[in-house]
């Protein structure tokens, strides 16, 4: 007596059915993307005394709560500006009051305070003089 083969098609629509039954609704979960973290920023350009600009100086922000103002975990952060002199730091959203220092090699140090009230961009501009050479 003859067998006859099976080519799997018994299988393969029950398989197909039970993909079809999954993947839509695991293909809407991943077109709801959770929403953007809210920041703010605080960014600014660091300039020579000549007014151009001045890069790769060492930028660093420090936050600098008020006593009485709600708690807020912000680390120290660093950057260094890129050609343009340009900087720029991601911020919690909270009002905060920071500290920016900037450093350069043969200028003088200089720091800054700025305050961030919540979703904002700051600006802040650096024009740093040259180390006399006494």
């Amino acid at each position: 007596m003859k067998r006859k083969k099976r080519s799997g098609t018994r299988l393969a629509f029950p398989l197909l059915a039970l993909l079809v039954a999954i993947l839509p609704p695991a293909a809407s979960a991943a077109k709801k993307k959770l929403a953007p973290a809210a920041y703010g920023l605080v960014s600014g350009t660091v300039f020579q005394e000549s007014g151009y600009a001045l890069p790769d100086a060492d930028v660093v922000l420090i936050p600098d709560p008020q006593p009485d103002s709600a708690p807020v975990k912000v680390k120290k952060l660093q950057a260094i500006s890129d050609a343009r002199g340009e900087f720029v730091f991601r911020v919690p959203p909270a009002p905060m009051r920071y500290t920016v220092t900037v450093t350069a090699k043969g200028f003088q140090v200089q720091q800054k305070s700025v305050t961030v009230q919540g979703e904002e961009r700051v600006d802040v501009t650096f024009q740093l003089q040259a180390e006399s050479k006494h």
